[in-house]
């Protein structure tokens, strides 16, 4: 086999797995990024970075978590808070709002809260509870202890509880008036 089939083999491998998880992993693009531009922006800089590594890649089932933890670094990187800090905000308002498909009407603002979170327990808050990994393969996509993404879902979910309304509190207990955790 030459070197422009291996290439031509290489790019259909690529094109069938980004056209078949594309869509799953842009919700965790928008649900790491918060909007739809910046999401856009870091799973094309993701699949970019896996098209680059796709040769090295061995275990072809485990593509999700690899694109997963370039998007968590991508997004918690210094240069990506750099670029952020440049935007400027203006009083203009779009002409057209921007629907969330994401959103069945309740998470609206619960998501508020959980953008208020530093980016590495959002990332595990996101991880987690949107896309339902285990407490093991999000120690794995973040490349860190299992014991640490405990502490940080900890520490999340009690800045989640201390900062959101009673209104969002899903059992109608606020933990100061529960007599106890709610976890």
């Amino acid at each position: 086999m030459g070197a422009h089939d291996r290439r031509a083999d290489k790019d259909a491998d690529f094109s069938a797995y980004m056209s078949a998880r594309q869509a799953a992993l842009y919700r965790t693009a928008y649900l790491l990024a918060g909007d739809h531009a910046a999401a856009e922006d870091l799973l094309q800089n993701a699949f970019a970075k896996l098209y680059l590594s796709w040769d090295k890649v061995r275990e072809r089932e485990a593509l999700d978590g690899y694109v997963r933890r370039i998007m968590v670094n991508e997004n918690n990187s210094l240069w990506r808070r750099a670029w952020k800090r440049r935007e400027h905000s203006t009083d203009a308002m779009p002409d057209t709002g921007v629907v969330d498909t994401y959103d069945d009407g309740t998470g609206g603002a619960l998501w508020s809260f959980v953008q208020t979170l530093p980016p590495k327990q959002r990332s595990v808050i996101v991880l987690r509870y949107y896309e339902q990994l285990s407490e093991a393969e999000i120690a794995e996509s973040l490349g860190i202890s299992v014991g640490t993404v405990k502490s940080q879902a900890s520490r999340a979910l009690a800045a989640l509880r201390a900062r959101a309304p009673h209104s969002l509190d899903p059992h109608g207990l606020h933990p100061h008036e529960s007599g106890g955790d709610t976890r």
